[in-house]
């Protein structure tokens, strides 16, 4: 059993960012979706699983050559939540789970090791969630012991529905680096982010 695995959501249909897939445009030479990746497997000891959908050929070819596992949501129009699900079902067996989005590129390894550091050094047993400022961020962890039951209600699977429904199992890490609360849906918001999002991954 690996101690910490994660699912990296990849499925969207980008449509805010009009005729573009926004995780394949380039930061720093390199696809949106790869650097994510890359910041996440600095801080799992597994494969990462990665949920594609839409243009999934083209996200498959930009995470060529990583330790990756693909799974396709064949119901990605459906929204996040199949593709939280796909993503459960097919993740593997670990102490602790990291959920996280694809279009989050100033997240890096360091940003992941602390919010995994911060999860155990507070109660190990609940979902931990980065806040910061009133807002809540991205990626979120899950322990073992309640992975299952983000799939209990098959009409609201995933994550947001079980931690409105169930704020006792949840807690909150005060992480205030931008890169848990900064994605990339709009073009605007890719023009505004691209300098900084061009630092490299840590």
């Amino acid at each position: 059993m690996a101690d910490v695995a994660a699912i990296l959501l990849a499925a969207g249909l980008s449509r805010r960012m009009g005729a573009q897939n926004k995780l394949l445009l380039p930061i720093d030479g390199v696809p949106m979706i790869r650097r994510v990746a890359m910041a996440y497997l600095g801080a799992i000891d597994t494969d990462l699983t990665v949920v594609t959908g839409h243009e999934a050929s083209a996200v498959r070819r930009a995470l060529s050559g990583l330790a990756v596992s693909l799974v396709h949501n064949a119901n990605f129009t459906s929204g996040q939540q199949s593709s939280v699900a796909t993503g459960l079902h097919c993740a593997p067996d670990a102490y602790l789970l990291l959920i996280g989005l694809g279009d989050q590129p100033l997240l890096t390894t360091q940003d992941l090791q602390y919010l995994i550091a911060a999860h155990v050094a507070g109660d190990a047993t609940k979902v931990t969630i980065p806040v910061h400022n009133g807002a809540r961020g991205n990626p979120i962890t899950i322990p073992q012991l309640l992975r299952r039951r983000l799939l209990e209600n098959p009409a609201r699977p995933g994550c947001l529905g079980f931690t409105r429904d169930h704020p006792e199992h949840v807690q909150a890490a005060k992480l205030p680096s931008p890169g848990f609360y900064t994605d990339v849906d709009t073009p605007d918001d890719y023009a505004t982010h691209l300098e900084t999002a061009n630092e490299p991954i840590s």
